[in-house]
């Protein structure tokens, strides 16, 4: 019978160690499939999604019926996702037109996608436009603009995006409320956009939007976003972003989906009034920890002040550590534990192309396969072809089960686009 040690909570759920000590997801071997799929690569717990999707989806449902649970997809845009997503009763949240255009191939219903972004273009709009998505999220003048030049016949449903002059505790690179952020409409200059939104023909202003920032570990901040907005007027519709932090390493306790979904109706029910129509967009919280990424160890050096251990992936298939300093928990997956104190590496031609600054792995040695937790969020969306690199697969687990939902890229993928 199989052992079923439990693992951190940067894990998918139900991942474990099996009785000879190998990493198991989502009831696969992970040394299996790193031989059948190669690595690096990406894995997805496919019940870990459906999971924490319907965790937050049933706890808005039961705090504020009538509500609506979007992912945002921009953390995970991946086809299969966006249709996992859609039959856990999500809407999709689009940030260009390359995510609408995956939303739609993947057979999302327009009326239930929200088009976001802070340079929407004309034929983003139009794109929008012509699938008839459901809300367009007004980031400035230039959008209503270009929303009356582009007129469809119709009423366009918006919401406005606000800028509440709230920050969380979050790196600066992901906080996106606070004064100086490129996103929304200053507090200062929201009642003339709400006015010019009202006196235009063309759309049905719905309610406000705000979005305080991303790995966000303490939920007052979102009270304070509420209290920001509450001068503005009173609409039916507010919608009051995502941006749950999640656990990346062993110790981590972040808020459940629960308790977020719990701060966000109180501070709306408090400052907004009671009965609104409550909106919310988590991305990273739905899909981070239900991702692995797998590597094999190439190289070792011993001997000096640091132990280098260098695996086949890098900063173009994880640029998190190298934006904002993201931590991560590494382990040999079929040798967990610790024993030698390592930083572990990538392939590419920077020094700073670093996965694990202290990484505390048993005995690593060249063919080793290393699993590294909690990817499922900005590995895949931010991947590269950083020296010519192809990037990684991604493969869906379900009880035993793995299929790729995105092949790996080959050397040919990389001449594709060349014009001769």
């Amino acid at each position: 019978m199989a052992a079923t040690r439990a693992l951190s909570a940067a894990w998918p759920l139900a991942s474990r160690l099996s009785e000879a000590g190998r990493l198991v997801v989502a009831g696969c071997d992970a040394i299996a499939l790193a031989e059948r799929f190669g690595t690096p690569t990406y894995l997805l717990a496919e019940d870990d999604i459906r999971a924490r999707a319907r965790a937050v989806r049933e706890a808005l449902e039961a705090r504020a019926p009538g509500g609506e649970v979007l992912f945002a997809s921009k953390a995970l845009p991946v086809t299969a996702v966006y249709r996992l997503m859609a039959e856990e009763g999500l809407s999709a949240d689009v940030a260009s037109g390359g995510e609408l255009h995956m939303a739609l191939a993947a057979g999302v219903d327009p009326a239930r996608i929200y088009l976001h972004g802070n340079a929407k273009d004309e034929a983003e709009l139009r794109a929008a436009l012509r699938a008839g998505v459901g809300c367009v999220v007004v980031d400035n003048a230039d959008d209503l603009r270009r929303l009356e030049a582009l007129a469809p016949g119709r009423p366009v449903r918006v919401l406005l995006r606000v800028n509440p002059d709230v920050a969380g505790d979050t790196h600066a690179f992901i906080s996106t409320g606070q004064a100086e952020s490129k996103f929304g409409v200053p507090l200062s200059q929201a009642p003339a956009m709400i006015e010019a939104l009202d006196a235009s023909p063309v759309v049905m202003l719905d309610g406000l939007h705000v979005h305080i920032g991303s790995q966000l570990l303490d939920l007052h901040p979102f009270e304070r976003a509420a209290a920001a907005i509450a001068p503005l007027g009173d609409f039916a519709t507010y919608d009051l972003g995502g941006g749950l932090g999640v656990a990346y390493l062993e110790g981590d306790d972040p808020p459940s989906l629960e308790e977020w979904v719990d701060a966000v109706v109180g501070a709306v029910d408090e400052h907004l009034g009671p009965g609104k129509r409550i909106l919310l967009e988590p991305g990273r919280a739905l899909v981070a920890n239900a991702g692995v990424t797998l590597y094999r160890v190439v190289t070792v050096k011993a001997g000096g002040a640091i132990t280098w251990v260098a695996v086949d992936g890098g900063m173009s298939d994880n640029l998190r550590p190298m934006l904002y300093g993201a931590r991560y928990e590494a382990h040999v997956a079929d040798r967990f534990g610790g024993g030698t104190a390592c930083r572990l590496v990538g392939k590419h031609c920077e020094s700073s192309d670093v996965i694990v600054r202290d990484a505390d792995l048993a005995e690593p040695r060249p063919g080793d396969v290393i699993a590294v937790p909690a990817t499922g969020a900005y590995g895949h969306a931010l991947a590269n072809n950083y020296n010519g690199v192809p990037r990684p697969p991604v493969v869906v687990c379900r009880d035993g089960d793995a299929k790729v939902v995105v092949r790996r890229e080959t050397y040919d993928d990389l001449l594709a686009r060349d014009v001769v």
